[in-house]
């Protein structure tokens, strides 16, 4: 029987419950659009069209946050070999392999005992066969369970160089320093781009995304929808209010964009997958899938040229945040 996180740990993540969002700033209350952002919005909305269309409206029209009292999903399984854990606005991704399994972040500390390992009980998953974890970028609400998987069950945690960093020394990052992180995962392996990480049968390719954080991550990796192969991919370190990169935070992250869409042309990407993924109907999704027939799509298989769209719409609406800071 598997022993709850210890009560030390479970005492030190407490004072990040109010602070494990990287995201938090208010920004203040927008200028009225100039006619060039007017313009430029109503053509990313005419591009993205339906499939889209919430992803405009989220990242031009109405970024906010990720919170802690996001409506939790139902632990999903959502492919053959991937399972979902989290909430609509934070998630974890457990992949399954011939060798144990791989798990994409590990949400807050405060959401270990909560959420992630309730998730894993729901979904008839061991927590000690996760071998390897993930870890998109350096923030709190992305590596907080792994301390717990890497010292109970001996998972090496990969996060990049950078963001070791930034974990370890958070002022030093972009944005506000979040609460004193007790629960720090000890400094493990390290993600580096054309170094990509395999388990048993299953291979992530990892592809730098610096902007939202030094040494953001995006991953791609296959994914079996009944008995199909498919090719997913998760840009790791989407931002979700613009108010926390700089300028040229900001001309960086573009800059990420254009590089993953290449790599995810090149890789034939056709399904989605966020961490974050407040930019579309992510509950809906969930649902869909729980009460689909056998003909039924995956609402998740958006076909390659969609999903270098939803990359288009990332785009466009950062160089709409940028146009509005000159207007």
């Amino acid at each position: 029987m598997l022993r709850p996180p210890s009560r030390s740990i479970a005492i030190a993540v407490l004072a990040l419950v109010a602070s494990v969002s990287a995201q938090q700033p208010t920004a203040p209350p927008a200028k009225p659009d100039s006619a060039a952002v007017v313009q430029h919005i109503a053509a990313l909305k005419e591009a993205a069209g339906s499939r889209w269309a919430e992803a405009v409206h989220f990242w031009c029209e109405a970024p906010r946050a990720n919170r802690t009292d996001d409506p939790a999903i139902e632990p999903t399984r959502i492919f053959d070999n991937v399972f979902a854990i989290g909430s609509v606005g934070t998630v974890v991704y457990v992949i399954q392999t011939s060798a144990g399994l791989i798990l994409i972040d590990a949400l807050s500390p405060n959401e270990l005992e909560s959420r992630l390992l309730p998730g894993f009980a729901r979904l008839g998953l061991d927590p000690a066969q996760v071998k390897i974890i993930l870890v998109a970028h350096g923030h709190a609400d992305h590596f907080g369970g792994a301390g717990y998987f890497q010292q109970r069950f001996g998972a090496r945690v990969y996060v990049s160089a950078a963001d070791w960093d930034l974990m370890e020394a958070p002022a030093r990052g972009r944005g506000p320093a979040p609460a004193p992180v007790v629960a720090l995962p000890k400094r493990d392996a390290t993600l580096e781009e054309g170094r990509p990480i395999t388990l048993g049968d299953v291979t992530v390719h990892v592809v730098a995304v610096p902007g939202h954080t030094p040494g953001s991550m995006g991953f791609i990796f296959p994914v079996v929808e009944r008995g199909e192969k498919h090719v997913a991919a998760l840009f790791g370190g989407s931002w979700l209010t613009p108010g926390l990169l700089s300028d040229d935070a900001m001309k960086t992250f573009i800059g990420s964009v254009a590089r993953f869409k290449e790599a995810t042309q090149n890789a034939g990407v056709d399904t989605w997958l966020q961490n974050h993924p407040l930019m579309v109907p992510f509950q809906d999704w969930v649902t869909r899938l729980s009460a689909r027939g056998r003909v039924d799509p995956n609402p998740f298989v958006v076909g390659a040229a969609a999903y270098q769209g939803f990359l288009g719409v990332l785009d466009g609406c950062s160089r709409v945040a940028l146009e509005r800071r000159s207007q």
